[in-house]
């Protein structure tokens, strides 16, 4: 563009000359050796203005005389190098797909064509091809030479890097990554796996640094860079939480600030809170925390804020958390487990078939189990809530890369990564179809059949079928040894009681003789004229199997 304006420019100028020559006429005489010469000014303007051009041809056709040696030699050399480059471009693609054979064969042409010292990725092509040969110890050392030429030392840097990972040579790569961070701290590799290894290695204020360089170089994201600096500081505080809870406490708050939803930023802010005797501050962060997402480890701190509170007033303050969270499942079983430490059994049930309802899980049924026990006592229904509990969908966990933890961490132990716990099921048991035989929620928490009356002598059935209540029919168990039981009930001593699922003391039921079976105490039917009260989904402890033809008792049963 400014050649042109250059052009443009000299062409006007000498139009414009010649214009104003013409505009005034005259003469010119030259006396040079007896002769004189006259001419008119235009056409003295025109032969120097000739002159000027064919002095500029006569000199350029010299130079290319004078050059042409050089640029035959130049044309020679940049057919060469453009042969050079398209056999490292083949190469490279070669690696790139795999062939070994097309990638070392082009690696070779390259080397004839373009010399390494003008090219360094013909390094690259020769380390690629020797990695997909297999030959891992010529790549190191290519790896090596590229990364001492400071053109190159990032990509060699990182080849040694991804070797020292593949050889389990943890420090190594831990090494090469702080080596290529120093020379260039916007490689997202080197940052992130530096990153990592000063964080397990406990270089928390270290970490926290090198996150705000990435932040900074814009390698990471506004949101994700705040959430990982958060899980950083909840990491620091917990450390600190023995010897220093006040730096503890401003570590977790400025997480909080930066997350507001991270649940172990909030315990410890809290934990730290109650050493300095703020039970009000404490409250406030676990609330807040609560309000975003109800968690059991904030319940859990809520309720025991104050060691020495009755169990009336942790009741007090669990219904406090249900009421900033009305029907939620979590809410619902900080109350019912409130409820069973203040022996306050009607609302723990309440409460604890409300969540049942809701979500039916492990820990549900597990506190069934509990409030039964402690309630009743009666065996044999905590043996039916404790097999819901077996067959339900696990309760959440902390899991990071398949591994299951009981407390909340700040890094994988699989894989090193940041902020990869999260709370949810496990992967073993996720949510899916019941199993066929197991009780769902609404059937195990649904009300019971009255309880049958024993068969008469009149009445043979040829083979037993033992329907548990709740469950699909069991299928047809073997006919038992028929012996005669005596009318008048013996009670016998209770088995050693044994957790085990519906199924499997069908089984032991089935293989059990009639001469064992244990006749309950008798107690009122509809048939005496009063309906039998039903009991919230709890079936009753395993009678066995009756003989079908044994004679009718003298009085009627009942089974609990």
């Amino acid at each position: 563009m400014v050649r042109l304006f250059i052009f443009l420019v000299v062409v006007l100028a000498l139009g414009w000359g010649f214009s104003w020559l013409a505009d005034r006429p005259g003469l010119i005489s030259i006396t040079w050796q007896d002769h004189l010469i006259e001419t008119s000014l235009m056409v003295a303007a025109t032969a120097v203005v000739a002159l000027i051009g064919l002095a500029m041809i006569l000199w350029w056709i010299v130079g290319v005389i004078w050059t042409s040696p050089y640029s035959v030699r130049r044309y020679f050399r940049a057919r060469k190098r453009d042969r050079g480059y398209q056999a490292l471009s083949t190469g490279l693609i070669a690696a790139g797909a795999g062939n070994a054979l097309l990638a070392r064969k082009m690696s070779l042409r390259t080397r004839g064509l373009i010399s390494a010292d003008q090219e360094p990725l013909i390094h690259l092509l020769e380390a690629q091809a020797a990695l997909i040969e297999g030959k891992h110890d010529e790549a190191r050392k290519k790896f090596e030479q590229m990364a001492e030429d400071p053109e190159t030392r990032e990509l060699g840097l990182r080849g040694l890097y991804m070797e020292a990972r593949r050889l389990g040579a943890n420090e190594a790569a831990r090494q090469y990554a702080e080596k290529a961070v120093e020379h260039a701290p916007y490689l997202p590799w080197a940052a992130q796996a530096t990153l990592e290894s000063r964080s397990q290695a406990g270089r928390w204020d270290d970490a926290i640094r090198l996150l705000d360089q990435q932040r900074m170089a814009n390698i990471l994201e506004k949101p994700q860079a705040e959430r990982w600096k958060a899980v950083l500081l909840t990491a620091k505080a917990n450390d600190r939480l023995e010897g220093d809870p006040k730096g503890a406490r401003d570590d977790a708050m400025a997480a909080l600030k930066l997350a507001k939803d991270l649940v172990p930023a909030a315990v410890i802010a809290a934990k730290a809170w109650l050493r300095e005797d703020n039970i009000r501050k404490a409250a406030s962060t676990l609330e807040g925390v609560w309000k975003l997402g109800p968690h059991p480890e904030i319940a859990r701190a809520y309720i025991r804020a104050r060691s020495g509170d009755s169990t009336i007033d942790r009741l007090k303050r669990a219904e406090k958390l249900e009421a900033m969270r009305p029907n939620n499942l979590e809410s619902l079983l900080a109350v019912a487990q409130a409820a069973l430490d203040a022996q306050e059994f009607k609302k723990a049930r309440a409460k604890a078939e409300a969540a049942a309802r809701m979500e039916p899980r492990e820990a549900v049924y597990l506190l069934l189990a509990d409030i039964e026990e402690a309630e009743t006592g009666d065996q044999g229904r905590v043996r039916h809530w404790m097999a819901q509990a077996l067959r339900a969908p696990r309760d959440p966990a902390w899991v990071a890369d398949g591994f299951v933890s009981e407390k909340w961490l700040p890094l994988s132990p699989v894989t090193g990564r940041i902020d990869a716990f999260e709370w949810k099921a496990p992967f073993d048991q996720l949510e899916g179809p019941v199993e066929e035989g197991s009780l769902a929620a609404d059937t195990a928490i649904a009300s019971l059949p009255p309880v049958s009356e024993a068969p008469s002598a009149s009445k043979v059935s040829p083979a037993p079928k033992v329907a548990p209540v709740g469950e699909a029919k069991a299928e047809e168990a073997p006919k038992p040894i028929l012996v005669p039981i005596k009318p008048a009930p013996q009670e016998a001593k209770p088995a050693p009681q044994e957790i085990k699922p519906p199924h499997r003391e069908l089984a032991v039921a089935a293989k059990t003789p009639a001469s064992a079976n244990v006749t309950p105490k008798t107690g009122k039917t509809p048939e005496n004229g009063e309906e039998p009260v039903p009991f919230f989904g709890r079936p009753p402890d395993d009678p066995g199997v009756k003989d079908p033809e044994a004679g009718q008792p003298a009085t009627r049963l009942r089974l609990f």
